[in-house]
């Protein structure tokens, strides 16, 4: 049942705000929730009503959940999907957890700052005693206007690193390495993915669920024996991706792709599609294809590049991860953002978080130069 959560007198009053907390407000918020998103150009399809709520079904805890909305009338113009954690300190983040890219609040384009301060009102409110932590927030995104606005002790520390090509077609892209030399490597992949006969397609929507159990097949068997993430691997995460893709696939904001070779399936990938930007999400590759001497890599860009391309979409986004593989198409680094907010009572939660981003941070420093002095030491294998 929604709550009402009214902004503090600072704020202003022109629209009324709210909290839900139990799933069935949540899905009863669909058909606003998407007008909503919409409207919000810097949205990713990590803030879509069908990605959410299918995560919060798969993931979500009892008594946790925390959805801000702010309202002009009935009509919803602000939104932050978050849920209530306990640990490492009591905070409010977004939904969606570690398996999306990216995480952001939602404020309809048209309203302007006051819709900022009816949404930062109500979080406001809501974090009484949490810390307001969004994470992987990108540069740009709708948050930043709340963290600008936010009265309270507030900072910005480094998140993921993303990184990013322009939406083009592949001869652009081909165009954009360093040498006429990699150029003509890539474009010997190119002729070699014809030669084996390899199509693609773009899966309707009513074969999307087939299409998407096939790829986690794939996937499974393409990482057999090697480390994977294992999240990939679990039942939650199968029918996560499968109730939430179907529709964005209907929706336009996600297109699977089907790969054949000699009739048969040997590859199916999930792009979603935002109004700014689209990403590569996860495939799975037949082993048989590297045998080969199919470049995955290049087969998996060329379709993304072909499918992705729209008016006002100018980036091709590689998601997370700084994989050697992605920098041989000379993108372009974008890193995500921490976003804290507290208010005055909270303030030691804020100083409890960057003492963990500081011992997180170097900890990894540490495990990097450890690898490095075996290494040169040459126990780094072959």
């Amino acid at each position: 049942m929604p709550h009402p959560a009214p902004a503090p007198a600072s704020y202003g009053t022109a629209y009324t705000t709210e909290l839900v907390t139990h799933e069935r407000g949540f899905a009863e918020l669909a058909v606003d929730w998407e007008r909503l998103y919409r409207g919000c150009s810097t949205a990713t399809p990590f803030q879509s009503h069908a990605w959410l709520h299918s995560w919060w079904r798969s993931y979500g805890g009892r008594g946790r959940l925390r959805l801000v909305l702010a309202r002009d009338g009935r009509e919803l113009v602000a939104a932050a999907p978050l849920m209530r954690v306990r640990h490492p300190v009591p905070a409010l983040v977004p939904l969606g957890g570690a398996i999306s890219d990216y995480g952001d609040v939602l404020l309809d384009d048209e309203r302007g700052p006051d819709a900022v301060a009816a949404l930062t009102g109500a979080l406001w409110a809501a974090a009484r005693t949490a810390l307001i932590d969004l994470r992987e927030v990108r540069p740009g995104a709708a948050a930043e206007r709340v963290h600008d606005r936010w009265p309270g002790p507030r900072r910005r520390v480094p998140d993921s690193l993303c990184l990013e090509l322009p939406s083009a077609p592949m001869e652009e892209l081909v165009a954009r390495l360093p040498s006429a030399k990699a150029q003509q490597r890539v474009r010997a992949k190119l002729r070699r993915l014809d030669a084996l006969g390899i199509r693609s397609r773009a899966v309707p929507p009513d074969d999307t669920d087939a299409a998407l159990r096939r790829l986690l097949e794939l996937h499974r068997l393409q990482w057999q024996g090697r480390k994977v993430t294992g999240e990939h691997l679990r039942t939650r995460f199968r029918d996560h991706l499968v109730r939430a893709v179907a529709p964005m696939v209907r929706s336009g904001d996600a297109v699977v792709t089907e790969f054949r070779m000699d009739d048969e399936v040997v590859a199916v990938d999930v792009t979603l599609l935002g109004r700014e930007l689209a990403g590569g999400y996860l495939y799975g590759a037949h082993p048989r294809l590297r045998e080969r001497k199919a470049d995955v890599a290049v087969m998996l860009l060329e379709a993304c590049a072909e499918r992705t391309r729209a008016p006002g979409r100018g980036t091709l986004s590689l998601l997370r991860g700084d994989e050697p593989y992605k920098h041989h198409w000379r993108p372009e680094p974008v890193r995500n953002q921490r976003l804290l907010l507290a208010r005055r009572r909270t303030a030691p939660l804020l100083s409890a978080a960057l003492c963990d981003v500081a011992a997180r941070r170097r900890g990894k420093e540490l495990l990097a130069r450890g690898r490095e002095r075996k290494e040169r030491s040459g126990g780094g294998g072959t």
